[in-house]
């Protein structure tokens, strides 16, 4: 098992970055992810049931940190 954690600020998001990422539906400035799961696409599904807006498309494009969840440890 890994945790997989993205995050995402839009403090300085405008129209102008057409291109930029839009990770939840609902309006937000800073978005943060944590998921237990065996696997990237694991993780990414488990976001899609919780049904809360988040858009697994646009996460794909982030980069996530994956830390391994087999051992105690501080990050």
């Amino acid at each position: 098992m890994n945790i997989y954690v993205w995050r995402h600020n839009k403090t300085y998001h405008s129209h102008s970055m057409i291109d930029e990422p839009c990770v939840n539906s609902e309006f937000y400035l800073d978005a943060i992810a944590v998921v237990l799961a065996h696997d990237l696409e694991e993780a990414l599904a488990k976001l899609a049931e919780e049904n809360k807006g988040w858009r697994t498309e646009d996460l794909r494009k982030l980069p996530c940190s994956v830390y391994p969840a087999d051992n105690a440890h501080v990050r």
